[in-house]
């Protein structure tokens, strides 16, 4: 049976996005108002948490500032479930583990009495907003607050202060074969050349390409796009290349459907076919609810 995503929650997602809200860039030395001062010892790392990896050099710098400046953003908890004595991480982990690293013995947090699936989805939203995400981090954390809760692009993008066609150009890149992704998260390409590669015939071998000779944006499209045809074979190529409007459209129904989603159209002509491809019978499931509404 298919799995409907839990629909939007009472508090709305513009009212939990406030509590990761960073505070105005003009006053970085001013700390937000913490409910109190908790001992890092009661505080545990929530096990759902969606981001697993943090990198040792950023843990560094941040221990470095926190030594000099203190915790300037709060921490956000919750009363663990599993030990009412303690508290569980919603968002701030990498805070609270710099803080250990700079061997403070209580840091600055606000509590928040949130259920297990909106901490979760306040987790994601803090993780979408932190700077050094990568594209397809950020673009995971959109797909996880669509799928796992049912927002829209729209919503998502009103609560986020991000424009629609930002989201959706983010989302495509999950269509990407896995190993060109993991280009992205490694560094080696970035969100530009990647987004030239979503329609590129090979984009596995044209992303090594790209990254092995350190082209630009302008280059990775210039080979996607692939060699002119010939004076002679204009006429067969125009006929069987996409238009500009087909490619635009198969790129929304990927972003909304979650999946890759192909459009083969005959030219002049009124019917055409439709391919949804799915990776796992979790979204066929998926298509199965969404076409039996």
């Amino acid at each position: 049976m298919a799995r409907k995503p839990s629909g939007g929650l009472g508090r709305g997602l513009s009212a939990l996005m406030a509590d990761v809200t960073q505070e105005p860039e003009a006053a970085p030395d001013r700390p937000r108002r913490a409910d109190q001062m908790v001992p890092v010892e009661k505080i545990f790392p929530n096990p759902d948490q969606p981001r697993r990896h943090f990198t040792k050099e950023r843990l560094d710098d941040l221990a470095n500032s926190i030594r000099e400046k203190g915790v300037i953003q709060p921490l956000i908890l919750r009363k663990n479930p599993r030990d009412e004595d303690t508290y569980e991480i919603v968002a701030g982990e990498r805070r609270w583990r710099a803080s250990q690293q700079a061997q403070l013995h209580e840091v600055p947090a606000i509590i928040r009495e949130y259920n297990d699936t909106e901490a979760l989805e306040v987790a994601i939203i803090e993780n979408i907003q932190r700077a050094d995400l990568n594209a397809i981090e950020e673009a995971q954390g959109y797909r996880d607050l669509m799928k796992r809760f049912g927002h829209t692009q729209e919503k998502v993008s009103e609560a986020l202060g991000k424009s629609r066609s930002h989201i959706a150009n983010f989302l495509r890149l999950l269509n990407l074969p896995d190993e060109v992704q993991d280009m992205v998260i490694e560094g080696a390409l970035t969100a530009g050349h990647a987004r030239a590669l979503i329609t590129a015939e090979d984009p596995v071998g044209l992303g090594k390409q790209i990254a092995a000779k350190g082209l630009s944006v302008r280059d990775a499209e210039r080979l996607a796009k692939g060699p002119k045809p010939a004076a002679k074979s204009a006429k067969p190529a125009a006929q069987t290349e996409k238009d500009a409007d087909t490619r635009a459209l198969e790129g929304d129904l990927s972003a909304a459907m979650g999946m890759k989603v192909t459009i083969d159209h005959k030219p002049g002509g009124e019917s055409g076919v439709v391919t949804i491809r799915y990776a796992d019978l979790d979204q066929l499931d998926d298509i199965c609810g969404k076409l039996s509404v």
